[in-house]
């Protein structure tokens, strides 16, 4: 009698774990030769919830720490995907990319977050500014990360893709609920093992699995996330995203019609897409001849 293979269920990631969908419901991922390869969780409105919360519970502390620490963390995650390069590059392979083309995806996902990483402590330095005012004060204005960012995974680019969104929101001090590509979603879950194992805090990236047309008007319309990027074709979706993201004044960005393994997809300004100008006035104490301050 022919063996029964044992198919790994990819779990979705909250809050640093791996817990079942809520719903308990799955759906099998086949491959183009119609074999089934995984059993893959279908989120839920509840999960999209718990990971909202972990999230949110995860932006004080993350978007606190030192640029620096940011940038280490982004690297490691680099040095763990390269790591475990062989098993990515399976994992896509078995959802139809060629043999080639899932290394190079790979190659380019960990040339991603080095080019991020080296970003997380010089980007204030570049979209910072000193203003001049006609006043006795000092006028800064700083990017300041916008919170919690809603994440659409583009349907084509079941890695890099994902990675490319990510990296730059990470960068920037916000915390992540990221919905995977429903039909390649292998790679997002084992990059959430990657993350667990990178020092990478709790709930500061959050991953569900699913069909998008279920979870984006729960994630999309919910009050605690501040930002929504999406990484998707369908244009009734992006319809959807602006309909529903004014509900608390959302910033939405798009990102779509991408060569994801072109350079012009790495980019600063990417992680100014998630931040927040904030300008700060502080008052100067000037002397007088006579010694008197004002």
């Amino acid at each position: 009698m022919a063996r029964i293979p044992v198919l790994k269920t990819y779990k979705i990631f909250i809050g640093g774990q791996f817990p079942r969908t809520e719903s308990g419901r799955y759906y099998p991922l086949c491959n183009a030769a119609g074999r089934t390869i995984a059993n893959v969780c279908l989120s839920s409105r509840k999960d999209v919830r718990n990971a909202v919360v972990a999230a949110r519970g995860a932006f004080a502390d993350w978007s606190a720490r030192a640029a620096f620490n940011r940038g280490q963390i982004l690297y490691r995650m680099a040095e763990m995907l390269e790591t475990r390069r062989a098993q990515f590059v399976e994992e896509l392979n078995q959802q139809g990319i060629t043999q080639k083309a899932a290394s190079d995806e790979v190659s380019a996902s960990v040339d991603r977050w080095v080019h991020y990483a080296g970003w997380c402590d010089k980007y204030q330095a570049l979209f910072g500014t000193v203003n001049p005012v006609a006043s006795s004060h000092f006028n800064f204005s700083v990017p300041e990360p916008t919170g919690v960012v809603g994440i659409f995974a583009p349907e084509e680019s079941g890695l890099l893709g994902l990675v490319s969104l990510l990296a730059p929101a990470l960068a920037g001090g916000n915390t992540v609920v990221a919905v995977a590509s429903e039909s390649k979603p292998l790679c997002a879950v084992t990059l959430a093992e990657v993350m667990h194992a990178s020092d990478t805090p709790a709930g500061v990236v959050n991953i569900l699995t699913g069909k998008r047309s279920e979870l984006l008007p729960h994630l999309t319309a919910h009050m605690d996330v501040n930002a929504v990027v999406f990484g998707g074709h369908n244009t009734k979706e992006w319809q959807e995203i602006q309909a529903l993201a004014p509900g608390n004044v959302k910033r939405v960005v798009q990102q779509w019609n991408k060569n994801w393994n072109d350079s012009a997809a790495q980019s600063p300004y990417h992680i100014l897409d998630t931040q927040e100008i904030k300008t700060t006035w502080h008052p100067i104490e000037r002397i007088t001849p006579s010694g008197s301050k004002y």
